[in-house]
Order: C-alpha cells, then sequence, then structure tokens
C-alpha cells in the first residue's frame, strides 16, 4: 500500500510539474512552458498601473478612484486585466480546472516581487459551507503554489464566518456592506507586526481585500497588501456620461 501510495505521490508532483500543451490555447508545447510564446505575448499583462490599487491605468500615476478613497490596503499589484483569455482562466480555475493554480502562480510571481518584502502570504478564506460547495478553496491553491514558488511563508491567518451574497452586481459600496464583519483572525500572535500579503484570483472592487486588511491590521500587521492574478479595469474613471 505504501509503494502505490507514493507512486500516486509522484505522478501528482510529476503532472504538476510538467507540460504538454498551452494551457490557455491546447497547443502543443515542447520546453515544459504552461503557456506559449504566442498566448503569452496575446495576454492583456498591465503594463502602466496605479501605483495604490494596482488597475491598468492609460497615464502614470494615482487613478481616479484612488484619489477619492484611498483602499484598506497598502497596495495591490495584479497581473493583468480581467479580461479575454485572462479571464477565461480565473473562471476555469473557480470552476474545477484545480491543475492551474501553478500556472496563474507562476504569473503572480512579478507582481509578488513589486511589493515590498512580506513576512506572509494570507489566502483569502472561504466559509466551509462554499467549500464543500465548490469541492476546494481556490485562492488556498494559489497561495500554496505561489508560496512553494516564491518562498513566501503561508499564513492561514483568518476565516470567514458568515456565507455573504454574491457580489457580481452589487456596488462598491453593497460589496463593502455584504462583507462587513465576516473575516476573523484566528492566528493573532502570528500576525502581529508583520508585513502580508493577501491572495485572491480577481481584485475588482477590492472590497474583499479592504475587508480581510482592515481585520488583519485590527489584529496588528505591520502593512498589507493585495496580489490577485486579474483586476477589473475602472473603464469610466470620472463616471459614465
Amino acid at each position: 500500500m505504501k509503494f502505490f501510495a507514493r507512486l500516486a505521490a509522484w505522478f501528482k508532483n510529476y503532472e504538476r510539474t510538467h507540460n504538454y500543451t498551452c494551457d490557455v490555447c491546447g497547443r502543443e508545447v515542447f520546453a515544459g512552458e504552461r503557456i506559449c510564446e504566442r498566448c503569452m505575448r496575446e495576454l492583456p499583462f498591465i503594463r502602466t498601473r496605479c501605483p495604490v490599487c494596482g488597475r491598468r491605468v492609460k497615464e502614470e500615476g494615482v487613478c481616479a478612484a484612488c484619489k477619492q478613497r484611498r483602499p484598506v490596503v497598502h497596495a495591490a499589484r495584479s497581473a493583468m486585466t480581467h479580461d479575454g483569455d485572462a479571464a477565461r482562466l480565473v473562471w476555469r480555475f473557480k470552476r474545477g480546472q484545480r491543475y492551474l493554480a501553478r500556472t496563474l502562480a507562476q504569473l503572480l510571481l512579478p507582481p509578488l516581487r513589486a511589493l515590498p518584502a512580506a513576512d506572509a502570504l494570507v489566502p483569502v478564506p472561504m466559509t466551509a459551507r462554499a467549500r464543500r460547495r465548490r469541492g476546494y478553496d481556490q485562492a488556498l491553491l494559489l497561495a500554496e503554489e505561489l508560496s512553494a514558488l516564491s518562498g513566501v511563508p503561508l499564513l492561514c491567518a483568518a476565516e470567514k464566518r458568515k456565507e455573504t451574497a454574491q457580489q457580481k452586481s452589487l456596488t462598491r459600496a453593497e460589496r463593502a456592506k455584504n462583507l462587513e464583519g465576516c473575516f476573523h483572525v484566528t492566528l493573532r500572535k502570528e500576525v502581529k507586526g508583520k508585513a502580508l500579503v493577501i491572495v485572491d484570483d480577481t481584485y475588482t472592487t477590492g472590497a474583499t481585500a479592504d475587508e480581510l486588511a482592515a481585520a488583519l491590521l485590527r489584529a496588528g500587521a505591520k502593512a498589507v497588501y493585495a496580489v490577485t492574478v486579474t483586476s477589473v479595469e475602472d473603464k469610466h474613471p470620472f463616471g459614465r456620461k
């Protein structure tokens, strides 16, 4: 039995570290890369970003949204804009294709390294009910892979104590109200005095990162940042006409 367990573990690790097709387009790859060269060129990587929220902006400098209301997190960074193949990668990851965690974690390395040095990575927690419904915790998987690649320790410092309504159609204010008081820091001693990076798949309004950051700061964290695979670009920074 021990032999078969070791064999299964070997195959699982082999599948995680070896790739034969591009995770975006499905074309065959030959150098072990997880995304082919063509798709890497076409993915919507963020080149010019707001130095605070990390969203793509057209001009250098703090975006209009952050000038109006500063986030709770000290800074956030995203690898790509939530659009096209980038959005589809996140959608597939959240709907069963958990093997994409390693691919997405590799894309998260540059944004993580652009932030000040961190003491630990903190995944955005799910409720136990939500985890059972999905079958896995996508932020935890992502943080585990990012920790393995970066060497920054993983710290599951918080829990989500109440279910929240679906956030897709909610405004920024409605999302903040929906999430109010849902996170509780369980490892206060480990959090105190530390610089922490929240890990999640998408930065939409920033309400989730802000609510968790506020809880971590109340528990004594020195600084809290956030990294996400994608962020939603503010297409109407000065309001809709």
